[in-house]
């Protein structure tokens, strides 16, 4: 026993079994076992479970047709659309690995991406494929599959689209090419007899985001993938109520492998409605909520943030979330305390990243949510706090978080030594900072690589971060060390105003702030107010940017 295991929740196991079997199996079973049921929504155009998987066994024999064979990586460029869960899970079903790529890549991150992955084929946004033209010579792609928004816009929305597109400046007027194919058209296909993948068959290669320097490919398996799946599954131990009955909203991407577990893959495993946005913008989300009364709105704390702000938000029918995962960066303890008070849902903090399938850590679902902790390891993670030689640290001392479970990866694509360094006897070395306290509880301090030494002394910009969320001003703020002559490093935070109090609080007022909240050498020597934070494609505020961009200002 470990000490978390007495804080699960009633029911919920302390490992679970995961079968050997492909992961689009679950696709196959919930077409099989929800007849009617709706699997996705897209602007209001439906598709029911055992047309998906149609569509699914369809467009994996057009792949099969165009010469993939088992093993072959087959890229998808794609936001959340019918189409990329056709092609994942078609891809999957010809034994294929997928390639999540993000459709905000430039060319030269795309470039890298499918050099990288040797990818077979492309699934592109018609819009996007400017992008791909511009390295087209330079990457091993034999075949582009490209698709369009307008496909699956119900009436009608799918004639005004051109319109819109042309006036926003979006829409493309595909060239010649020997090489490209439309997606529609492999849906003509007659179905394929999917392969029968094992457990430990790569599924997907997700790359990571290139926080410590050239983006890499987490290889993920069957196994890893479902595992994952099965883990949230038994976090709930009242996920059976829901099963064929739930609304999951699908604004975080897929093409994140968050947004793929906990949206998209638990999704229709639990037969669940997946409410697809192909943009997580905050407008959409309020209404899709509202409209198709979602009970499930996995998101980032950014997102939360927005929702909280939204005008109007105290009015709005969103009562009927019941539950929230909230990932990808750190959740300001009181942001989750205004939502849950909005909403009357459960936000519970989790964590996770690429190399486990992602989510390895959170709260109880119906026991004790510890504010600030990540919470607690899903049932079959093993976790440890060890220090630089790997050594287990003293019980709440600070170390390097390690995490070992069936969800984690089988290593980096083609990069056995970053493969070694990540993963020794079976644990992996997250790079994040954390702590663990006498119940099992985890508590990420923060990244390795964030850490700010001051003077001599360690600072964590996340414990900054909360006491600056607390201030009533402050909508968002992110905390970075910048190059100092004589300390090492300075203390910078950037910080985003609630409108009503904008050029109302000065830098002074967040420094007096600060004082009142901090020790005297953790409190911002340099306070920038910002119209907005840099970003990644899921939310997660952006550090590295930030600090990049204090560095270049700082050279002569």
């Amino acid at each position: 026993m470990k000490p978390w295991h007495a804080h699960y929740d009633p029911g919920v196991p302390l490992e679970v079994s995961v079968p050997d079997k492909p992961l689009w199996a679950i696709l196959e079973e919930s077409a099989r076992i929800y007849k009617d049921r709706v699997a996705l929504d897209f602007l209001g155009k439906t598709l029911t479970y055992p047309q998906l998987w149609d569509l699914s066994l369809r467009f994996a024999q057009g792949l099969k047709d165009l010469g993939v064979r088992p093993g072959d990586r087959v890229a998808i460029m794609l936001p959340n659309t019918p189409q990329f869960v056709i092609a994942f899970y078609g891809a999957l079903a010809t034994g294929a690995v997928g390639v999540n790529v993000n459709p905000l890549y430039t060319p030269r991150e795309l470039r890298h991406q499918l050099l990288d992955s040797g990818a077979k084929v492309l699934v592109i946004l018609d819009q996007l494929w400017p992008r791909y033209f511009e390295v087209k010579d330079e990457v091993p792609v034999e075949k582009v599959i490209t698709t369009g928004i307008r496909e699956y816009l119900p009436f009608p929305l799918n004639l005004l689209y051109p319109l819109k597109a042309r006036r926003e400046g979006t829409w493309v007027n595909l060239p010649p090419y020997e090489k490209r194919v439309a997606f529609q058209d492999l849906l003509k296909k007659p179905q394929a007899t999917p392969h029968p993948a094992r457990g430990d068959d790569l599924a997907l290669l997700q790359y990571t985001g290139g926080t410590t320097g050239v983006s890499k490919g987490a290889m993920l398996t069957h196994k890893n993938l479902l595992a994952n799946v099965l883990q949230i599954e038994a976090w709930d131990p009242t996920s059976g109520e829901l099963k064929g009955k739930g609304v999951m909203l699908g604004a975080l991407p897929f093409f994140h492998v968050y947004g793929m577990t906990v949206a998209m893959n638990f999704g229709l495993h639990s037969g669940y409605k997946i409410v697809l946005l192909p943009r997580p913008e905050i407008k959409a989300i309020v209404e899709a909520i509202e409209k198709h009364q979602v009970t499930h709105f996995p998101g980032v704390p950014t997102l939360y943030v927005a929702f909280n702000r939204f005008p109007g938000i105290e009015k709005r029918n969103v009562k009927s979330i019941r539950i929230c995962l909230s990932g990808a960066a750190p959740l300001p303890v009181e942001v989750a305390k205004e939502f849950e008070r909005i909403t009357g849902a459960r936000l519970i903090e989790g964590y996770g990243l690429s190399e486990a399938s992602p989510v390895t850590h959170s709260n109880p679902v119906q026991g004790e949510i510890r504010k600030g902790s990540i919470g607690l390891p899903l049932p079959s993670v093993d976790a440890k706090v060890v220090d630089e030689e790997g050594q287990e640290v003293p019980l709440g001392e600070v170390g390097e978080l390690i995490v070992k479970g069936p969800n984690i990866m089988k290593g980096y694509w083609n990069r056995p030594e970053e493969t070694q360094r990540a993963l020794k006897d079976g644990w992996l070395y997250t790079g994040d900072m954390a702590r663990m306290d006498q119940d099992g509880y985890f508590y990420i301090v923060d990244r390795k690589k964030d850490m700010i030494i001051t003077g001599g002394y360690n600072i964590y910009p996340r414990e900054v971060e909360e006491v600056l969320y607390q201030h009533p001003a402050v909508q968002e703020a992110a905390v970075v060390g910048v190059p100092d002559p004589y300390r090492g490093e300075t203390v910078a935070a950037f910080i985003v105003l609630k409108d009503e109090y904008k050029d109302k609080v000065t830098r002074e007022d967040i420094e007096k702030f600060c004082r009142e909240n901090l020790a005297a050498y953790k409190v911002p020597r340099i306070i920038e107010f910002r119209e907005s934070l840099p970003k990644s494609s899921v939310g997660k505020i952006l550090r590295r940017e930030l600090r990049d961009e204090m560095a270049r200002a700082k050279k002569p």
